[in-house]
Formats: structure tokens, sequence, C-alpha cells
């Protein structure tokens, strides 16, 4: 694992998060509800968990602006650091009782993000990164810590590709149709998990070995996108620029599926 100071703090500001989210993981029937728009919700876990990570890494690091899900913008006094928080990624599953969610914090500096951390609290999987310093997951034993590595797969025919479904209200259907018709014909399996930060640490981790999905927010991906790179995979714009946070889509993976699942998206718009 990584051990510095920079993740240190966000590791204890997870954690602490992580306690929250387990204990009304466990009550959700007692849970406050309410609707942000079609099929997407938040939760007063959600905002318990935000203001917990907001609280601890502001008193770690003070001056550090913050782009937050549900806060929004913190403008800090250092105008080169700023965290982007999803403080419940998966909010969907999360109601459901689907324990496949996450809280992601990712750090920027002078716009490049350089530690992300994605973590489930429920599993007590950890996935960190720190720019040139490698990918690693903790689990709850010391069997489960180890080094991340994108998968070696070769041939996406025997890929397991990742992605997301724009859910009623949100996103082009039949753009997505289009695309998953092409890319589900070219490989051994689609996945869709419904949390994103998750999706890309488990490119990291190879065990998938691609990820695309369209209309995501920086809180989304921050903390993926490092993750696999720093595992030795590529993350970019499905145009192949870094231009992820603009566009707001993405494509994750090891080398070759990265380059198989941008060819895929491009032949869906020909």
């Amino acid at each position: 694992m990584i051990r510095t100071p920079l993740m240190n703090v966000m590791v204890a500001a997870a954690i602490k998060a992580g306690k929250s989210l387990r204990r009304d993981f466990a009550e959700l029937p007692s849970l406050t509800i309410s609707r942000k728009g079609p099929g997407d919700f938040v939760t007063e876990a959600d905002k318990k968990s935000e203001r917990i990570l907001f609280q601890e890494l502001e008193r770690a690091r003070p001056g550090y602006g913050f782009l937050m899900e549900e806060g929004g913008v913190f403008e800090g006094t250092d105008k080169s650091h700023r965290f982007i928080i999803d403080p419940l990624d998966g909010t969907t599953n999360f109601l459901h009782a689907i324990p496949q969610f996450a809280i992601s914090i990712g750090l920027e500096r002078e716009d490049e993000v350089v530690a992300g951390l994605v973590y489930n609290p429920v599993t007590e999987e950890m996935f960190v990164a720190e720019k040139g310093m490698g990918a690693f997951v903790q689990g709850a034993t010391s069997r489960d810590n180890y080094r991340l590595r994108v998968s070696p797969r070769t041939e996406f025919a025997d890929a397991v590709v990742g992605c997301g479904i724009p859910h009623a209200g949100r996103g082009d259907h039949g753009e997505f149709v289009r695309e998953l018709a092409g890319i589900m014909s070219r490989c051994a399996g689609v996945r869709r998990m419904g949390a994103a930060a998750l999706d890309l640490a488990f490119v990291a981790a190879g065990r998938l070995e691609g990820f695309w999905e369209r209309n995501l927010s920086p809180w989304d991906m921050a903390a993926g996108i490092i993750l696999v790179r720093e595992a030795g995979g590529f993350a970019s714009a499905p145009d192949g620029s870094n231009r992820m946070f603009e566009t707001r889509d993405i494509v994750a993976g090891n080398e070759m599926a990265h380059h198989a699942l941008r060819k895929a998206l491009a032949d869906a718009k020909a």
C-alpha cells in the first residue's frame, strides 16, 4: 500500500465515512430519500458521507478546494489543489441493498489528477493510487493486499467489458444501443454493475479488460482514472484526448481493450 502523508489522510477520511455508510446500509428502511431527477436519487447517507469526507479532508489539508457531488464547488485558498469527491457512487445499488457501491476521492494538482482512492465499505476493498507510485488494493485480510495490474489479455474476443447504461431521462439511449451492439458482438461479455468508480477500479485490478460510459461527472471518474493509469492501463475520452471531464465520456482498459473500444465506438457513429 501507499503510505504517504497524503494517502494516509485520504484513507482515514474514507474509512470514517465508510463506517457511516455501513450503518445506513443496514438501516435502509429508515433512510430519508429524495429524487434529484428521473432515476437519480440522493439519500441522507450521501449527505452524511460527504460531510464527513469534507470535514476530515479540509481539517488535514486546509486551503484545498473541493468539487463534491452533493455540495458542489468549495473554493479553497490553495488554487493548485482540489479534492474531487463522490460520497456514494452507486446510490441506486445502495437503495436496492446491492453491495456494489463506493466512496471515491480524487485529488487534482494543477488540473491533473495525481491521487485517487475508491473504497467499498461493505467488502472493505480499498483501491488506491498516487502518481508515479503505482496502484494497490487493500482488503479485509493481509492476503488481499497487492499491487494492481491491468489484465494481460491481448484478444478482444476474450475480454469482459464494463459499461454504464443510461437510465430514464438521462443520456442518449439510441446511441448506447448502437455502441453496445458493436461491442458485445466482438468481446466475451459485457457487464453493467452500477458504480463507475468501482468499474474503473476493476479495470485497474484486471477483473475487467475495459470499460466505457458516457454522461459521467468528474467525481465518477477522477479516482478511477489514476487507478487505471498507475496499474499500466489507459484512460481517455473516446477521441483519445485527456478531456474526459469536458466530454463527460470515458474509455478505459489495457492497451488492447482501450484501442478496441475506441474503434468500436467510432464505428457505431459511422
